[in-house]
């Protein structure tokens, strides 16, 4: 299994038990064929350029171990998400 890290900035707008409920939606499909590591919550933060006219978002970071697949699978979930404005998936595997 490779390490990856997935960083996603989710609506300001929506309430903070969608922001959870979205954690924990992330979360929950990175058990299903991998291994959360570590969850950090960095809250509200200011934007570098606005998206969707808004200026703030919820950032999400969360460390895991999966096979190369589940990136995959996550990015797909995560784009279609109405609840989050941006993500990213990196390798932290050294090169």
């Amino acid at each position: 299994m490779k390490k990856y890290e997935v960083m996603f900035i989710i609506d300001p707008t929506l309430e903070d038990a969608q922001k959870d409920a979205t954690v924990e939606t992330v979360k929950g499909i990175i058990a299903s064929e991998g291994e959360v590591e570590n969850v950090d919550v960095w809250g509200m933060r200011k934007l570098a350029y606005p998206i969707q006219k808004k200026n703030e978002g919820y950032y999400v970071v969360i460390d895991f171990s999966a096979d190369t697949e589940l990136p995959k699978e996550l990015d797909r979930r995560l784009r279609i998400s109405d609840n989050v404005i941006r993500h990213m998936i990196i390798s932290k595997e050294e090169k």
